[in-house]
């Protein structure tokens, strides 16, 4: 059996967005990933959560919210830092750790949207892992469909009251504090009434689900929220009320960006785990890499996810730059999480039998892989924003 924790193959297409201080910063996730992530993903999976104090752990090391800027407990770094977390996560074949959206979505609203206040007490407890946050969008029987929204926050003096209930929340059970998607003013359908609120989970009518049950992933912590007329100041609005919506679209490019990353590098690690696979199992006398049938389906494999990487890395010096588009951010999360479908189902074939076995990654990868096709917007809505384009 395979150990948990694999390196991409090193003679795939070479790459140049790093410097030395990236590469440094690469080996210290990864160190954490294999001492304090790889270890444990058999129990977080069973209790379908990490442990708390692993935050606590990746906060001390500063691999929390590391591009928020510094004055605020960040790092200030630019966000090839969030590409290398989201990479090392998915070569160690985690699928447990929310760090992405609490530190590349969560803290991005308040440092985008946030008041003087609002960015000072929330990002730096944010940094160190004192606070687990959680992004509330979805909602039973909406989906993507953010216009369904139905949880509403009723301005009564100086304190909103939200009502409603939210699906499919990661980091919901843990979580210390959520941004909640909410209809503001009047109860018509809509986008022009969204807002954001930041809600602690210690108000009082602020409840949790069990983690959910689901497929795969089963060690990431998420569950659905509750909020029975909770009350929470309107300072704590975030932005202006019935922008939610603008906000919301213009942080959603970057989401897509984010799981168009771990979908490529999990793809890599996919192949690498089977091309050592191939070339230690026997079959008939000699390594199953050995016969033709093979070695043409890891070429096959290895020239889509080269052709993925080229396009996922110039979407990134883009992004770098503030240059890159909705519909560029679209393409790559439904061609990645695609490609990465299709690789998976091929490297588990190969396997045989034992790719079925949950024991060997290549399993758990097939199982876990299946969400990145329906998260950030459903691969059906990133084809409709790539035809507005055109």
């Amino acid at each position: 059996m395979q150990s948990g924790a694999i390196r991409p193959l090193t003679n795939m297409l070479p790459r140049k967005l790093f410097n030395s201080d990236h590469d440094a910063f690469r080996e210290t996730v990864r160190k954490f990933y294999e001492k304090e992530v790889v270890p444990n993903i058999a129990k977080y999976e069973q209790q379908q959560h990490v442990d708390r104090d692993l935050w606590n752990k990746a906060g001390e090391m500063g691999l929390l919210c590391a591009t928020m800027p510094e004055e605020y407990g960040g790092y200030g770094v630019d966000r090839l830092y969030s590409m290398i977390l989201i990479e090392e996560q998915a070569y160690a074949m985690d699928s447990s750790t929310g760090f992405s959206l609490h530190s590349d979505i969560v803290a991005n609203y308040i440092n985008n949207f946030g008041n003087e206040e609002q960015k000072k007490h929330w990002i730096a407890k944010m940094a160190s892992g004192e606070t687990v946050t959680a992004i509330a969008m979805t909602e039973p029987g909406t989906g993507s469909d953010l216009q369904g929204v139905r949880t509403t926050a009723v301005l009564d003096g100086d304190e909103y009251v939200i009502n409603g209930s939210k699906i499919f929340i990661t980091n919901g059970y843990l979580c210390d504090m959520a941004i909640v998607v909410c209809k503001t003013g009047s109860s018509e359908k809509g986008s022009a009434n969204l807002s954001l609120i930041i809600v602690e989970a210690d108000r009082a009518g602020f409840s949790k689900g069990k983690p959910l049950n689901k497929i795969g992933m089963k060690g990431q912590d998420t569950c659905e929220l509750f909020f029975e007329d909770v009350r929470v100041p309107k300072e704590n609005l975030l932005g202006m009320e019935g922008m939610g919506f603008i906000m919301l679209m213009k942080e959603l490019a970057w989401e897509r960006m984010l799981v168009a990353i771990i979908c490529q590098a999990g793809a890599e690690a996919a192949l690498a785990h089977t091309v050592q696979y191939t070339k230690d199992r026997k079959a008939f006398g000699k390594p199953i890499g050995a016969f033709q049938n093979t070695r043409f389906k890891l070429a096959e494999m290895r020239t889509e996810i080269d052709f993925c990487r080229a396009y996922l890395d110039r979407c990134m010096e883009l992004q770098l730059e503030g240059t890159l588009g909705v519909d560029a951010a679209a393409a790559a999360k439904y061609k990645i999480s695609e490609v990465f479908s299709n690789v998976v189902d091929e490297c588990l074939q190969l396997h045989g039998g034992y790719g079925y076995m949950l024991e060997y990654p290549i399993a758990r990868a097939y199982i876990d892989n299946r969400a990145n096709r329906i998260y950030a917007g459903t691969n059906e809505i990133m084809k409709e924003l790539i035809s507005r384009s055109l």
